[in-house]
């Protein structure tokens, strides 16, 4: 009895002391709505989580909120798409290495019948011009996204936007913009990715594409591990390394919506 007792508690200690190595870390993500809509991470994260013993906690909301989050230090790290922004968060000592992960591109589609007549368009700001020139309904992300700056910048250069009950801040993410759009009838901004995945939804159609100024990055960013001695930086920085690793960049370029590549990578280490 008494070996048995001291097997037990020599099990006990070995359990005790494994325990730190064997816990699983939680990284916290902010992110936004076209990586979590677009079906990216879902795909993405458990091949991270299994390589590193860790569990993301995503936060998916517009750019702006998840840059105020990470600004807060309610997250650890942020993956988001409005350069400017990005910049700004970094030069004010808000997130460190900020590193580029991939592109895509943002189009603006509509309804079949396309009553502004841009289908085909590959100038976004005449396409915008005609739009609200014309009356017609235009449903706007309206939460300070990555794809609400971008739009709100082509109306600034175009010099008008459609008025009254013909232009409709939503103030929600890509997927419930793209349905109420379909409802309404109406034209939108979009990411490509969030498109795809919901164009069978919604029977909306790609009415502008192709515009330069229609290039849309992401990049990932740690947040400053000096703003809060709660963050996961070694967790941060693990994500920021493999994603923009050869390995996460050829699974971003691997990932595919309705059979289409819809983010292609962009950081240096991408072969």
């Amino acid at each position: 009895m008494p070996n048995l007792k001291k097997r037990l508690s020599l099990l006990a200690l070995l359990l005790a002391a494994a325990a730190p190595a064997l816990a699983q870390q939680v990284i916290r993500l902010s992110t936004t709505t076209s990586t979590e809509n677009s079906g990216l991470l879902q795909y993405l994260l458990p091949k991270f989580e299994a390589r590193t013993n860790s569990k993301v906690n995503v936060i998916s909301v517009g750019t702006g909120k998840a840059l105020e989050l990470a600004k807060n230090g309610d997250v650890d790290v942020t993956l988001v798409h409005a350069r400017a922004a990005e910049d700004k968060f970094v030069a004010e000592g808000h997130g460190v290495n900020r590193r580029d992960v991939m592109y895509n591109d943002f189009i603006i589609v509509g309804p079949e019948n396309d009553p502004a007549g841009v289908k085909g368009s590959k100038d976004v700001l005449a396409a915008m011009k005609k739009i609200a020139a014309g009356g017609s309904k235009f449903i706007s992300r309206g939460d300070n996204s990555g794809t609400d700056l971008m739009e709100k910048a082509y109306w600034k250069q175009v010099g008008s936007q459609p008025q009254g009950t013909a232009y409709v801040s939503a103030g929600l993410g890509m997927g419930e913009v793209l349905n109420m759009a379909a409802e309404l009838r109406a034209y939108t901004l979009t990411d490509r990715a969030t498109y795809i995945a919901y164009r069978a939804k919604t029977g909306l159609q790609i009415a502008v594409e192709g515009d330069p100024n229609m290039f849309n990055p992401y990049g990932i960013i740690a947040v400053n591990p000096q703003k809060s001695k709660d963050l996961n930086y070694k967790g941060a920085m693990q994500l920021v390394e493999w994603i923009t690793s050869s390995e996460g960049q050829n699974l971003i370029a691997a990932f595919k919506v309705e059979g289409q590549q819809v983010f292609f990578p962009s950081a240096k280490a991408a072969k």
